[in-house]
Order: C-alpha cells, then sequence, then structure tokens
C-alpha cells in the first residue's frame, strides 16, 4: 500500500503524520468526506475480498467506497503505517435493529497515549464523526450528536446514542481476539445469506462538512444537519449512474450491476 497515494485519495496533501489525536481526528474525518459507503459489490456475484492489497486497488486506485468489513479493515492498515497502534474488534450493530443484531460489524479500536478510542468509518447512516473515547459513561458531543458508552457484561462495551428524546443502543462490541479469517466468513454471510440486507437494494452514503448524502434503491437525498434538504425519487438507471459520479465519485461499468 502506498501511503501518500491513500492520503491523497483522502485529500490529505503529502505531509508528516505522527501519531496523536488531532492526526486521527484529521484522518478519520477525511476518510468519511471522501470514501463513500456503498454495497454494489454485495450486490454482484464477485466475492468480496478482505486482501489489503484487492481492498487497495478498490478503494484508492479505482476510487470506490464498500461496507463496514472493508473500509475499516483498509483504515486499520492505514492507521498503522503510519505509527498508531490499532486493532479491530466484531461489533453487534443495533441502529434501527428489533431484537438482538447478529455481530455483523466492524470498528477500530487506536490507543494513544494510554487511551483508547473507537474509530469508524464504515458506517452509512448518522455516526460518530470523531475517535470516541472508551471511558464509561463521559457524554461525548460532536456536529449536535451526543454519545457515551456503558459497560453491559451480556453485550460488553455498548455506544449509545441520544436520540428520539431517549439513549439508545447504537453498536456494541467485546474485546476478545478476532482473525481476518472471522471478518471474511461474516463478509460472506453479508454478500450472499437470503437474511442479509446487504444484498437486497443499492445503499450508498457519504458524509459531508455540513449533513451527508445518500441513496436508497433509486431514492437520492441530502442533508443539512438532520435537515432533509433535497430528494431524488425514482430514478432511472442513467440517472442514477450520473449521480454516482456527481455526488459519490463511483463510476458505474460493465462489471458492476446495480439493484
Amino acid at each position: 500500500m502506498e501511503i501518500k497515494a491513500y492520503l491523497e485519495r483522502i485529500g490529505i496533501s503529502d505531509e508528516k503524520i505522527i501519531p496523536s489525536y488531532e492526526s486521527l481526528l484529521k484522518l478519520q474525518r477525511a476518510h468519511l468526506f471522501t470514501v463513500p459507503y456503498e454495497n454494489i459489490d454485495c450486490l454482484s456475484t464477485e466475492p468480496l475480498s478482505l486482501k489489503i492489497s484487492d481492498l487497495y486497488e478498490k478503494v484508492v486506485i479505482k476510487k470506490r467506497g464498500g461496507f463496514c468489513f472493508e473500509l475499516n479493515r483498509l483504515f486499520e492498515d492505514l492507521l498503522k503505517s503510519l505509527g498508531f497502534q490499532a486493532k479491530s474488534y466484531f461489533a453487534r450493530f443495533w441502529r434501527d435493529e428489533e431484537g438482538i443484531p447478529i455481530r455483523r460489524h466492524r470498528v477500530v479500536e487506536v490507543t494513544l497515549d494510554g487511551k483508547k478510542y473507537i474509530c469508524d468509518v464504515g458506517i452509512g447512516a448518522v455516526c460518530p464523526r470523531f475517535p470516541l473515547l472508551l471511558s464509561e459513561g463521559l457524554i461525548q458531543e460532536d456536529f449536535g450528536e451526543s454519545y457515551k458508552f456503558i459497560y453491559e457484561e451480556k453485550y460488553g462495551w455498548v455506544l449509545y446514542e441520544y436520540r428520539h428524546a431517549q439513549w439508545q443502543r447504537y453498536f456494541s462490541f467485546t474485546t476478545e481476539m478476532t482473525t481476518e479469517e472471522d471478518f471474511e466468513v461474516i463478509t460472506h454471510f453479508c454478500q450472499t445469506h437470503p437474511k442479509s440486507k446487504f444484498n437486497k437494494k443499492l445503499m450508498v452514503a457519504l458524509k459531508t462538512p455540513d449533513g451527508r448524502r445518500s441513496i436508497d434503491t433509486n431514492t437520492y437525498k441530502e442533508f443539512v444537519g438532520k435537515s432533509l434538504t433535497y430528494i431524488e425519487e425514482n430514478m432511472n438507471e442513467d440517472r442514477l449512474s450520473e449521480i454516482l459520479i456527481e455526488k459519490f465519485g463511483i463510476r458505474i461499468t460493465e462489471n458492476l450491476k446495480l439493484k
């Protein structure tokens, strides 16, 4: 992996980056603003790969995006290449889920000066845009959003978000060792299993400095803060391809199929 090319992909000029909270914050936000969450490959029959070389080719060279197992894998490797102490954990994603969700999410832990932070660049929905200090009960606020960690015996570290006037589970994770083979198995599930939500419809999202953009099947939306400012529905395939290029930098080719 060429670090300079990766940094340029996320809009950071060739500069010396040393492991610090300020650098971590800059890298996380830059990634969220430039690399889209997208599940296009989950809609195809081409097996997803979590090899760094393949992810680098997809995200940096071809300027695509990906979902959590791809983006957080690549982001973790970038952090390690820059001298950060980082590793990944399996997580349960609770937002808008009924019942107990399976562990089908990946988060990155970074240790700085004896403190642990949780980073995530692989969520399409509203999400933390900054490294979250892993400290129980501490309310952490940014971009009009509030989060806090609570340790629960059953689910491990649980991130709560303040939503609809109450604290709700966002994601949870435990800290036992995981391997890339573990992540490969659940990635295969996400792409192929009938119960997976990732292989049913097109989902694309990108954070912006003042909001976010998203595609859900054939509907495009723009938000400023929490306010919907633009919507375009029932797009045909040509218009969808235009939006993907203009708003997300994704160019559809013969090898990419849309649902």
